[in-house]
């Protein structure tokens, strides 16, 4: 009996210093809070996508609040609402918050190209990649099984005539489909502003002969933009969307018709 009740003691004793010991530490170790960044944090709206450039909404707050950046508008998922409720919380004017959607850089559609491939293994993107590169005449289009559609959360994603497209006003920009491409043809760009539908880097000879809608580089939309907006690098022309302005000209002198 003396034993057990000898256990019992030394146990709770062990216990109670135990207790004491984490409450010291606690109070020694403990992480001071910003307020500022909890707030913030909860002003985004959680997708964790990293449209924004940083590590998830956790870093863009962290960001935000250590001064690191002071643009409160980078949010894609919670647009301008978003970017208003931070800019009142640090105390500074809200940033323009332009929407940005997901932009697929392909019109390799069944009217446009042809399947040379009669597929029979797992029917998603990332699986067929890893056998061919894809069904269609074109290595760089679309495979067209619907990866980005599963993961969309916002179902703004689809397979229309053999190739993914989006629904830009049910799109917020989270760049999920994006991550999940395989082809790397998805983008995130801003809605107003026109892109390139084409990832295609061969001499144009060898695009009109797989694809009836792809970018020849022909540079006739760079030499038509009155604000050096474009370039052509590896046959494929690039649009910065800093220096565009939207006034169209590209797509008018675009003789494949891929800029939209």
């Amino acid at each position: 009996m003396t034993t057990v009740i000898t256990s019992v003691l030394i146990v709770t004793i062990i216990g109670i210093i135990a207790g004491v010991g984490l409450s010291v530490a606690s109070v020694i170790m403990k992480v001071p809070v910003d307020e500022k960044q909890q707030k913030i944090r909860e002003a985004l709206p959680g997708a964790n996508c990293g449209a924004c450039g940083f590590s998830g909404c956790d870093g863009y707050a962290a960001a935000l609040s250590q001064g690191k950046t002071d643009n409160t508008g980078l949010c894609a998922p919670g647009g301008q609402a978003a970017a208003d409720k931070i800019a009142e919380i640090l105390g500074v004017s809200s940033s323009s918050a332009e929407k940005k959607v997901a932009k697929v850089k392909c019109l390799g559609n069944c009217d446009n190209t042809q399947k040379q491939v009669n597929y029979k293994g797992v029917k998603t993107c990332r699986a067929a990649k890893q056998i061919f590169s894809g069904g269609g005449d074109c290595a760089y289009g679309c495979i067209g099984y619907g990866d980005c559609v599963k993961v969309c959360p916002e179902k703004a994603v689809k397979i229309t005539n053999g190739i993914a497209a989006v629904c830009e006003e049910l799109c917020v920009g989270c760049g999920l489909c994006a991550k999940e491409c395989p082809k790397d043809i998805i983008e995130i760009r801003t809605m107003a502003k026109p892109t390139v539908s084409c990832k295609n880097t061969e001499k144009g000879p060898d695009v009109r002969k797989v694809c009836g809608a792809g970018c020849i580089g022909c540079g006739l939309c760079a030499r038509k933009c009155p604000e050096g907006a474009i370039e052509v690098k590896s046959f494929l022309a690039h649009i910065d969307c800093e220096k565009c302005v939207n006034c169209g000209a590209c797509k008018a002198a675009c003789p494949r018709k891929c800029i939209v």
